[in-house]
């Protein structure tokens, strides 16, 4: 049986924040309120795993025992079928410039120059969940969103590569869509709901 979360305070393991504010906003109805790694002032360690759920224990578990505390750890990334499944956990290093910076356009520019030629525009997010506390133990969960790339990015809302992401069956980009419609159907959501189910009570039920 899986390790049920007290409400409570919960460290979001990542420095992100827009994921931060969508972690927040489907942990809060649970009682459990989200503390960032950044707000801690909790290093980054380097993802040094070749999977998405092996990075996401990695955070969690640093975090946890960093803080002393419950850690939740996301690792999400969108996979391109024609790219053999790129960017995929490398999602966060394809939004790298020469200087450093981060920056989301210029990656959807990257994924969209290497499909030149390419047909397939395929593709799924994947986001791999993590919980961990100070003694090591863990509870993984994995969801994914499959449809298609769009050319150009369309909307504002979201974040990383949400405006060239079409979801299947619909009509607006993550970057359109309100983030209520993105919470119901998004890779998070899906492990979102796993997690609920097996670590979280049915107060927002």
């Amino acid at each position: 049986m899986a390790r049920r979360l007290a409400e409570g305070q919960v460290v979001v393991a990542s420095h992100n924040q827009g994921k931060v504010r969508e972690i927040g906003d489907l942990l809060i109805p649970y009682g459990i309120h989200p503390i960032s790694a950044a707000d801690l002032n909790l290093p980054e360690p380097e993802e040094t795993e070749p999977s998405f759920r092996g990075n996401a224990r990695l955070k969690a578990l640093a975090a946890a025992r960093a803080a002393q505390q419950p850690a939740l750890a996301d690792d999400s990334g969108l996979c391109v079928n024609a790219l053999g499944g790129d960017p995929g956990i490398y999602s966060a290093r394809w939004a790298e410039r020469p200087d450093g910076s981060r920056d989301f356009a210029y990656a959807m520019e990257k994924v969209e120059q290497a499909l030149s030629g390419h047909q397939d525009r395929s593709a799924y997010f994947v986001c791999a969940l993590c919980l961990a506390w100070p003694d090591g133990h863990c509870e993984d969960f994995e969801g994914r969103v499959t449809g298609h790339l769009v050319w150009p990015p369309r909307g504002e809302a979201g974040f990383g590569y949400d405006p060239v992401f079409l979801p299947e069956g619909g009509r607006l980009t993550f970057g359109e869509m309100d983030p209520d419609d993105k919470h119901a159907q998004s890779h998070r959501a899906d492990a979102f709901h796993q997690f609920v189910a097996a670590c979280l009570s049915s107060r927002a039920d």
